[in-house]
């Protein structure tokens, strides 16, 4: 009985393409007034995620390109700054550059796989016939409380990205992050780790860092103190301790740390027992401490040749009355 309504031709709409097509094809009319939803928007749809994936795909390799340096600095980083140390070795500069570029390649990637595939839904919702507004809408709303609830997160990874982007430090680094002093060995874009002189592993948020101290960009200045009693000569002192620390600086190993000449600065505090004498270089960053502690072995080796007095000669303080007479 159905079969003359099934050979009937269809009355097609106009915008409809596949229904003549689909009836010429099958001589089915059902089939036919049917095709716009079984023919025509599966491939719509196919179509959109075809395209969306493909340009997934070269968005990805593109990023991956420029993230990758094949012995070389990546690209990716060639336009933003970069804040090295030049006391880095190879391997650390290496690591550095590729944690840096790995983090901002992964956070673009990311992004690029959201907003292909949220207009990709979109798409896809528009050939089903779904209003769409209501949907953004309330995404909209979802996406307010989730970001409200996991603040914190949120702040932990704009704080990691804005980081990485400025390169305020990175693996190799020495820096001072508040609770936490060290070197640094991993940088990600929630949580970054460093080893501090006793070898404990910190991880600290990105977003609970409210100031950086870093002591690996551009220079250091290595600040030597020298105690000295009351009774000692402070200016033989003084230009002892300024002849020893030129010539030490001036000949390896301390010649490969030192930018500039020590510059000797004299009196720098005097208590009741000391008197203090201090003395800077310009240093490599993050060579400061070999070079102090090279330099007070120096010091007090042409300090004990000079006889020039500590303050408490032989471990022990000066008499009562020694301090009052030379005070």
């Amino acid at each position: 009985m159905n079969l003359p309504l099934l050979s009937q031709p269809p009355t097609c709409d106009p915008t409809e393409r596949w229904c003549q097509a689909v009836f010429d094809w099958t001589q089915n009319a059902w089939l036919a007034s049917y095709a716009d939803l079984l023919i025509a928007k599966p491939l719509q749809i196919v179509m959109v995620l075809v395209i969306a994936f493909v340009v997934r795909w070269l968005l990805h390799r593109t990023i991956n390109r420029l993230t990758r340096g094949n012995g070389k600095p990546p690209k990716l980083l060639s336009p933003l700054r970069e804040r090295r140390g030049d006391s880095l070795t190879y391997e650390l500069l290496s690591e550095r550059r590729r944690q840096r570029a790995k983090t901002i390649g992964s956070v673009l990637k990311s992004l690029t796989s959201f907003l292909i595939f949220g207009l990709a839904v979109i798409y896809v919702l528009q050939v089903l016939g779904v209003q769409i507004a209501p949907v953004l809408a309330s995404a909209g709303v979802l996406g307010v409380a989730v970001a409200f609830g996991a603040q914190n997160l949120v702040r932990d990874f704009l704080s990691g990205m804005f980081m990485m982007v400025e390169d305020q430090y990175g693996v190799g680094d020495v820096v001072d992050l508040g609770e936490a002093t060290g070197s640094v060995e991993a940088v990600g874009l929630r949580v970054t780790t460093l080893r501090d002189i006793n070898g404990t592993v910190w991880y600290v948020r990105n977003g609970e860092i409210l100031r950086v101290g870093n002591s690996s960009q551009g220079f250091a200045v290595a600040v030597v103190d020298f105690p000295i009693s009351h009774n000692s000569d402070v200016q033989k002192a003084i230009e002892v301790a300024g002849e020893v620390a030129t010539d030490a600086t001036s000949k390896e190993p301390l010649s490969n740390d030192v930018l500039e000449p020590p510059e000797m600065l004299g009196v720098d505090q005097i208590t009741s027992d000391t008197v203090t004498l201090r003395l800077t270089v310009k240093v490599r960053p993050g060579r400061q401490w070999a070079v102090q502690r090279r330099l007070r072995v120096e010091v007090k080796r042409a300090y004990d040749d000079s006889a020039i007095e500590p303050p408490y000669p032989n471990g022990r303080p000066l008499p009562p009355d020694t301090l009052s007479t030379t005070s």
